[in-house]
């Protein structure tokens, strides 16, 4: 891992693994020669959103969150897990990190972030480092997004993950890349991804523990 990926992961900030770190370390070092911002929608804590913040040299981040309870998996396509994961969290039996409060259930994560940011030195200065609150369908359509060359995608369920990937799949340049967080984890993830792939011949799929989406052309 990057030194400022093992300082997040240190602090408690994010659920990531070594291994998907590296992955999304990797993603960043292909995409300095690739205009665009970067992105990523499921913050939570900060961790990962820190680390590409810091890897933006200069280009806008934008992180996506409604920094509070995530919502309910709500489509027919997301399987039996995600709705087992997303009861545990509503009946309020989800565990934090190193024993703290988990995230959705904090009164106001969306100062703590902003406090996360500002101690790595990538502070949300609205300018070039934004985090958008809320759903993502309400902030992403008001969003000005230009061109992107990195997003890291990791909000569970089928709708969202639909949502994210077709905004933002004709702002991406060729050779971006798209980070799936959840592919290997949530069914419904998956389906959208392979859905997404089935639509659209113009991205890859690179497989890993967070397989990455390159647009080829």
């Amino acid at each position: 891992m990057s030194r400022k990926a093992r300082a997040v992961t240190d602090e408690g900030l994010t659920y990531l693994s070594a291994s998907k770190f590296r992955r999304i370390t990797a993603a960043l070092r292909d995409v300095q020669c690739v205009p665009g911002d970067f992105v990523e929608f499921g913050v939570a804590l900060g961790g990962s959103a820190i680390v590409i913040a810091h890897q933006a040299n200069g280009r806008r981040f934008h992180g996506f969150d409604v920094f509070a309870m995530i919502p309910e998996p709500s489509s027919e396509k997301d399987d039996e897990k995600s709705r087992r994961r997303y009861q545990a969290i509503k009946s309020g039996a989800s565990q934090g990190i190193k024993g703290a409060t988990y995230y959705g259930y904090r009164t106001d994560l969306f100062s703590e972030v902003k406090e996360a940011f500002a101690r790595h030195g990538v502070p949300v200065d609205g300018e070039k480092v934004l985090l958008h609150q809320g759903l993502f369908e309400e902030t992403l359509p008001s969003a000005e997004l230009g061109t992107l060359a990195f997003v890291h995608l990791d909000c569970d369920w089928y709708d969202p993950v639909k949502f994210c990937l077709d905004r933002i799949a004709d702002k991406l340049s060729p050779k971006g890349v798209i980070v799936i967080d959840d592919y290997h984890d949530y069914g419904g993830c998956r389906t959208a991804v392979d859905e997404f792939l089935s639509r659209r011949s113009d991205y890859s799929l690179e497989e890993g523990p967070n397989p990455v989406l390159r647009r080829t052309i």
